[in-house]
């Protein structure tokens, strides 16, 4: 059985190596849709010649991100794919089997056996601190351990498919949810862990810089990211954030409904009520007050 990724990029060389280093361990071939980068994103793609890279295919950027061109040519690219299997897949994530003793590409043949024919994965977010503010692409999965579970609505990367005769609709649900007729999700979501950016700097540079597509933005497409301003991107404290120790402990229970980083742009709203702090971080905050209390 084939599974075939399809990875859009846009100047993503701290973690494209990464991304695709992973998808070959885990017996799944991809192509990059490259939307135009300036940086070394192309040469890291093409360095995958014969171990797993089907192709490199340019997207013309204009300028302007524009999602909504990404998805349709992935809509495309997945039908034309031969593969029996297609994944929609960002460069600064890393997807996972459900048990590390496998792989990804094991893990989809036993569900495709069970009779399911598209995929769920449960996102961790992983983030700098302000402890460890800065990270290398070299080695950034190994010192940036901080994480949380991200789950704004059920099924919110459902982005792994088996392949169907006619077209999917990626374009709907912003590619977090596929569309086509008769699918069949399996029960257990896999893990996906998801590497925005390594360091303040980087967040600046690709969120708060970044042009996004007007007609995107009045479609609530890019939400808090294409609000974002430099002041407003801190990083949290350790203390906010898991710790990871191994792909099978990640800890998907109580997960938040909203970024880090949204929580920060709303309370810098005016007149903003307060966001009320989660998992460990609530945690601390009730002890504290019950220490301030004797």
């Amino acid at each position: 059985m084939r599974i075939a990724a399809i990875v859009g990029a846009y100047n993503e060389e701290l973690v494209l190596g990464a991304c695709l280093e992973n998808l070959a361990r885990q017996g799944v071939e991809f192509l990059v849709l490259d939307n135009d980068s300036t940086d070394r994103t192309h040469a890291i793609a093409s360095s995958f010649g014969g171990r797993g890279l089907i192709g490199i295919e340019r997207l013309p950027r204009h300028g302007t991100f524009r999602l909504i061109d990404q998805l349709r040519r992935k809509e495309q690219l997945a039908h034309e794919l031969d593969a029996d299997w297609v994944m929609h897949v960002d460069a600064d994530e890393i997807r996972l089997a459900p048990d590390s003793s496998s792989t990804l590409a094991r893990a989809v043949a036993e569900v495709d056996a069970a009779g399911f024919n598209a995929i769920n994965f449960q996102e961790f977010t992983f983030l700098p601190v302000l402890e460890a503010p800065q990270h290398a692409a070299a080695d950034f999965e190994r010192t940036m351990r901080w994480y949380y579970p991200f789950l704004p609505k059920p099924n919110h990367r459902l982005n792994l498919w088996k392949k169907p005769r006619k077209p999917v609709d990626l374009v709907t649900h912003a590619g977090h949810r596929v569309k086509f007729a008769g699918m069949r999700i399996a029960p257990k979501a896999f893990p996906m862990r998801h590497y925005p950016f390594l360091s303040r700097e980087q967040a600046v540079e690709k969120y708060a810089h970044r042009s996004f597509d007007e007609a995107e933005r009045r479609r609530r497409w890019h939400g808090w990211r294409g609000r974002l301003s430099p002041e407003m991107i801190q990083l949290p404290a350790a203390s906010e954030l898991r710790l990871y120790t191994s792909d099978d402990a990640l800890d998907a229970s109580e997960p938040r409904k909203t970024h880090i980083l949204e929580d920060r742009l709303e309370r810098a709203r005016p007149g903003s009520r307060p966001v009320k702090p989660t998992g460990l971080a609530r945690w601390i905050e009730r002890i504290a007050w019950r220490l301030r209390r004797l």
